[in-house]
């Protein structure tokens, strides 16, 4: 696996999206609120894609950090259409196992195999914990940067629209400044979408907003990414629980990954005030105490 031109959520190449990380850290001490206005959002239920969802493994993960193995012959499964989330103590290797998944690591000798038979390359949508929005650009054009940055003629009906899904239709000539810190996601999720790819990373995107807030962007994201693969890092059982058709847990290390398996229904995403829900994140609260002994 190589790291050059994997996109990311903004459309951007492996490189690309560094740079911009980087930009962003140095306007991030010049930023300041302007206003925290309020939006409700409640979002449409996407089209389905035409192609059936895409299923993917990655195997044979090998990765030390310094003197430290932390991954030895790891194999990841994703099912076609649904949510996995990944759970595990901080420092366990979440993020960089998700990060060797989208090509933002080298790696020699992990394979990724997908389930039509073609490359995952070109098919992955990145949604990091910060938003990266690029504080010049108004909310419109941000969600076009992945267009422009490709030299593509912008889709611009098609952004309105995604803007409209996650509910901030009235504010796309706004910079994000003027935001609160949910609406940024939405537009981050927003940019997300407009990448339109099949297999989609989500690394803790919503652990920076209050808690009605995040249960709010966990039901748009189950809504808009219906049919979509999605791996989604979290330190939140109850998201997990919420989300997933697939919960697997991290520990140890080197680091072994453990299926948490409890019925649940297909349906997502669920009522976290459901009996079932509730157990389920009670066993799997307790199971992620046990385990963290390991680390």
């Amino acid at each position: 696996m190589g790291n050059g031109g994997t996109p990311t959520s903004s459309g951007f190449s492996v490189d690309t999206y560094a740079d911009t990380a980087r930009i962003l850290h140095a306007f991030a001490l010049k930023m300041k609120a302007m206003r925290n206005p309020r939006s409700s959002f409640s979002p449409d239920i996407p089209e389905k894609p035409s192609s059936p969802a895409l299923a993917v493994r990655l195997r044979g993960v090998d990765w030390r950090y310094g003197d430290n193995l932390l991954f030895e012959n790891v194999t990841l499964d994703l099912p076609g259409g649904g949510f996995t989330c990944l759970l595990g103590p901080s420092g366990v290797g979440k993020s960089t196992l998700l990060r060797l998944l989208a090509g933002l690591l080298p790696t020699t000798r992990a394979t990724v195999t997908c389930s039509d038979g073609l490359p995952l390359t070109g098919r992955v949508a990145y949604m990091a914990q910060q938003d990266l929005l690029l504080p010049w650009l108004t909310v419109l054009d941000n969600v076009l940067l992945g267009n422009r940055l490709r030299g593509e003629t912008p889709a611009v009906d098609k952004a309105h629209e995604l803007l409209r899904r996650v509910g901030l239709a009235d504010v796309t000539a706004d910079r994000p400044a003027a935001l609160s810190g949910g609406m940024r996601q939405r537009v981050a999720l927003a940019r997300t979408l407009m990448e339109d790819r099949p297999v989609v990373l989500m690394d803790e995107p919503f652990s920076g907003v209050d808690a009605l807030t995040r249960l709010r962007l966990q039901t748009l994201a189950a809504v808009t990414l219906r049919q979509r693969t999605v791996l989604l890092v979290t330190h939140d059982p109850l998201e997990a629980v919420r989300l997933a058709r697939q919960v697997l847990i991290m520990h140890g290390r080197p680091v072994r990954l453990q299926l948490f398996e409890q019925p649940l229904s297909e349906s997502t995403p669920r009522d976290p005030g459901d009996p079932s829900v509730q157990s389920a994140y009670r066993e799997l609260l307790r199971r992620l105490e046990d385990e963290s002994c390991d680390c």
